[in-house]
């Protein structure tokens, strides 16, 4: 039933044993103080390690690119060295591992910023509706409307840029196999896209090619530090969440899909409206993307194992990422291939804590 799904893949430099892929999942369970990676997340990804290719949590590329408490950064010293017992882990179990790199933009609060700062994005529009995950002064912990953001000026976001490539560097030395560049679920990247969230008037605002400029240009540095074969790109057209309302959203997914061929990078990742809503993707854009798309395409939304092997087999996907399941079943690789039942993950668990719900999930050996 699912030997497509199962047999293995090139990508890049990599030859992969099977097509399941894990898609980054925020866990909030970073060392403290420094959001610095620890033992327990080495043991937690070293579980997951039969993935094809796990990409890491959504890890800020600098202070400023945070917006939730407790997530990992990759702009230290001690994150870098932190990350390279997650990638030693993963690696001595045989696995493949690639570091999604992470700039919220407009989605945090002025509690999660250097100095209290605003948080930055492409306009000074707040985020209607959307939360960041804070620490209060009075130590308590919860959800807190974003604050107002200000707008970049055109001077920084070079600057920014680095931000990006400076992390891709670490996340080499750390060793990762490749990095994936997050420009999904309305941060940073996907604010510049969105005609609804930038609003600017130079040359990173109006046109749909200027407000892909921004992300291209992140996508440059990175493949810049690490070669086109190492990169890969999370993109969500037709994300409903964090305030996202872009009036071209295929149009602008199958552009920089074809920037992306040009580029030569290893793999586009395309996270389907799922829980923040939105229309499913259609055949018809589907068949485009892999037409734009020369690398390997990968496609994550409440896939099951059956619907997965029905579109690699299809020929419209060559990976499919699964995320919750992946929570609560790390050999999910090994229930796929029996057909054996899967765990229930428990949502109370996914965010924050110890190693309940994070590292004791039973596996089908236990």
């Amino acid at each position: 039933m699912t030997s497509r799904l199962l047999s293995p893949l090139e990508l890049g430099p990599f030859r992969l044993p099977n097509r399941v892929f894990m898609a980054p999942l925020t866990r909030s369970r970073a060392g403290q103080p420094g959001d610095v990676p620890t033992e327990l997340n080495a043991e937690y990804y070293a579980q997951r390690a039969s993935a094809g290719l796990i990409v890491s949590e959504a890890t800020q590329v600098s202070p400023q690119g945070r917006g939730y408490a407790w997530t990992p950064g990759m702009y230290s010293d001690a994150q870098e060295a932190g990350w390279k017992r997650v990638t030693d882990a993963v690696h001595a179990r045989g696995g493949h591992i690639a570091a999604q790199l992470w700039h919220v933009g407009r989605i945090s609060h002025v509690l999660l910023q250097p100095e209290g700062a605003a948080p930055v994005a492409p306009s000074a529009i707040a985020a209607a509706g959307a939360n960041a995950f804070v620490v209060r002064p009075d130590g308590s912990a919860g959800n807190e409307p974003t604050s107002v953001p200000r707008a970049l000026r055109t001077e920084e976001i070079p600057g920014v840029v680095e931000q990006f490539a400076q992390a891709a560097r670490r996340a080499h030395r750390a060793g990762f196999d490749l990095v994936e560049v997050h420009g999904a679920n309305g941060y940073l990247l996907q604010q510049f896209l969105s005609s609804n969230s930038n609003q600017r008037e130079d040359r990173y605002g109006g046109s749909l090619e200027n407000r892909a400029r921004f992300p291209l240009e992140v996508v440059d540095a990175v493949v810049a530090q690490l070669g086109p074969e190492r990169v890969g790109v999370r993109l969500s057209p037709h994300f409903a969440g964090h305030d996202i309302a872009d009036a071209e959203p295929e149009e602008s997914a199958l552009y920089l899909a074809r920037e992306f061929t040009r580029r030569g990078i290893a793999y586009l990742h395309i996270a389907e409206p799922d829980w923040a809503g939105g229309p499913r993707l259609s055949d018809q854009f589907r068949a485009a993307l892999r037409e734009a798309f020369a690398g390997v395409l990968v496609f994550c939304g409440g896939y099951t194992a059956e619907r997965a092997e029905q579109l690699i087999a299809s020929g419209g996907a060559d990976a499919v990422a699964f995320g919750r399941p992946f929570i609560a079943n790390p050999d999910l690789v090994e229930r796929f291939a029996q057909g054996a039942p899967l765990n229930e993950p428990d949502p109370s668990t996914f965010y924050g804590g110890g190693a309940t719900g994070y590292t004791d999930y039973p596996t089908l050996g236990d």
